[in-house]
C-alpha cells in the first residue's frame, strides 16, 4: 500500500534535510576538532552527551529560524550554537572551582571558543548570553535569541527523554568526515 505524502509533510522533510546539510557543512571544522570530539564523553542532560546536545541545539535553532521566516546569519547561528556549551568538563562531577555551573559556564565556553576559533560578534553573543534569563543580560541579536530558545527546548527534551532529534543528530555526525563510523 502506497503512503500518501501531503505537500506540508514534504516541505517539513525538505526543511529537516536542509537543516541537517547546513549544520554539517558549517559545523564540520568545529565538530571534527579534538576538543569538540572530547565533548562526546561528557553528559549534558539525561543520557545525552554535550556533543549531541550542541548538535541538536544548532539543528533546532536553524529549524526555528526557518519556521519563523527570520533572516539570520546561518553560519554564525550554527557555529555559535555548536560552541554555546564549549566548557569542556563534566559538570556533574563536583569541583571547588566550578560551583554554580549554570551561572558561569557560558563565560568559560566563550573563553575556550575564543582560544580555539576566530569568532565574530554574533557568535560571541550567542555563546555568552545563551543562559538568559538565568544570566540576566539578554541576547543582543536574533541568532542569540534563537539559540537560547532552542537550548531550553533541547534541555527539556533531553531531561524528559522526549522529542530529542536522534536521527537528525546521527545524520549530521555521519555527514562529517571525522565521524564516518558514527
Amino acid at each position: 500500500m502506497a503512503t500518501i505524502t501531503t505537500e506540508s509533510e514534504q516541505k517539513k522533510r525538505l526543511l529537516r534535510k536542509y537543516a541537517v546539510c547546513l549544520v554539517a557543512a558549517h559545523g564540520q571544522a568545529i565538530l571534527c576538532s579534538r576538543s569538540m570530539q572530547a565533548e562526546k564523553q561528557f553528559f549534558q542532560h539525561g543520557r545525552i552527551s554535550c556533543y549531541d546536545h550542541s548538535v541538536a541545539v544548532a539543528y533546532f535553532s536553524l529549524l526555528l529560524a526557518k519556521k519563523l521566516h527570520l533572516r539570520v546569519d546561518e553560519k554564525s547561528l550554527i557555529r555559535g550554537a555548536l560552541l554555546h556549551d564549549y566548557f569542556l568538563y563534566d559538570w556533574h562531577i563536583p569541583h571547588p572551582g566550578r560551583r554554580l555551573h549554570g551561572l558561569h559556564h557560558a563565560k568559560l565556553a566563550l573563553q575556550n571558543a575564543e582560544r580555539d576559533y576566530t569568532l565574530n560578534a554574533k557568535e560571541r553573543d550567542i555563546i555568552v548570553r545563551h543562559m538568559f534569563p538565568l544570566n540576566p543580560i539578554p541576547p543582543r541579536c536574533r541568532e542569540s535569541v534563537l539559540v537560547t530558545a532552542a537550548d531550553k527546548f533541547c534541555a527539556i527534551c533531553e531531561a524528559f527523554s522526549a522529542g530529542f532529534p536522534a536521527a537528525a543528530v546521527h545524520e549530521i555526525k555521519r555527514r562529517c568526515s571525522c565521524n564516518k563510523n558514527a
